[in-house]
């Protein structure tokens, strides 16, 4: 065992299987004592189980770690308090939260239900709230803490996951948030976008050519919960962990701007002005998207 999170208590949600065992796993393997939530469904949320949760606390234990299970639902407040309860029940303290939990329910946006809708985004974007809510409070009079979102760069846009991208997108602005409000107190916030093998990118339509191990992702996640990162002053950010590759994401910014002069605004004046000095920002998506539904008319499997 290593030392790299000796001393820390680090709650991960979603951790029963894929990249969220991973995490805890590895927090465990660097010291860490580990609270482990996974409500135990399946990938669209259904038939819920404690079991995993279980079977990894003893994965941790029979490796000489320690850790304890959590099978609550983090997309109720309930929940989510109850995975900060336990790790102060059990080890005093929170060092940090790693909300890694997620469904899919894949539907284009002009056929998707509210029963696609609101799981999705609750168990996404309300579970992450649910345990940033309840572990800031308590890292707030500590004075110290680490929060990590767990986000996709499908938050740029999906054909058929609307909700998914949406809930993405809402967990960057939340890290953001996070970062913002709570840098004073000392506690750090930031996402972890994955290109990992797992049971919910099995379904992928298209050939990842950058792709990597659920403890890729786990070894940077350790990072992020140490000191290192936090002496560092790592918050606030969005990386892509693929693999061997580590990539930052941009912050968001005004690309372009333009004024009016006398009057304001009109259609027509926006009409004449906006193409040649606004503009557009092109969507690469977009391109891709061709480009996959040319590979896909041609027999071959798109390239993502």
């Amino acid at each position: 065992m290593g030392n790299f999170l000796a001393g820390k208590v680090v709650a991960v949600t979603g951790a029963g299987r894929g990249i969220g065992r991973a995490v805890a796993v590895a927090a465990a393997a660097e010291g860490a004592k580990v609270v482990v939530n996974d409500y135990g469904v399946a990938v669209d949320g259904a038939s819920p189980t404690s079991e995993v949760a279980e079977a990894v606390v003893k994965e941790i234990e029979a490796a000489g770690g320690a850790a304890v299970a959590v099978a609550d639902d983090i997309s109720t407040m309930a929940g989510g308090q109850r995975v900060v309860d336990v790790a102060l029940s059990s080890y005093g303290r929170l060092d940090g939260v790693v909300c890694v939990a997620g469904i899919l329910r894949e539907r284009m946006l002009f056929n998707m239900a509210e029963e696609e809708w609101d799981p999705v985004l609750a168990t996404h974007l309300k579970g992450t709230f649910t345990v940033f809510r309840a572990a800031s409070a308590v890292m707030r009079k500590q004075r110290a803490g680490t929060l990590v979102g767990f986000t996709s760069g499908n938050h740029q846009g999906s054909v058929s996951q609307a909700n998914y991208s949406a809930a993405k997108g809402g967990i960057i602005s939340l890290v953001r948030s996070a970062a913002l409000g709570l840098d004073k107190y000392g506690v750090t916030a930031n996402a972890v976008a994955p290109v990992a093998r797992t049971r919910m990118s099995a379904g992928v339509p298209t050939e990842l050519t950058e792709i990597g191990e659920p403890e890729d992702v786990a070894a940077f996640v350790v990072y992020l919960l140490s000191d290192a990162a936090r002496d560092a002053g790592v918050t606030g950010q969005v990386y892509t962990v693929a693999g061997p590759k580590i990539a930052l994401w941009a912050q968001p910014r005004e690309v372009r701007a333009a004024y009016a002069e006398g009057g304001g605004w009109t259609p027509e004046r926006i009409a004449q002005a906006l193409p040649g000095s606004v503009g557009t920002d092109p969507m690469p998506m977009l391109a891709r998207l061709a480009a996959m539904e040319a590979a896909a008319r041609a027999g071959e499997r798109p390239n993502a």
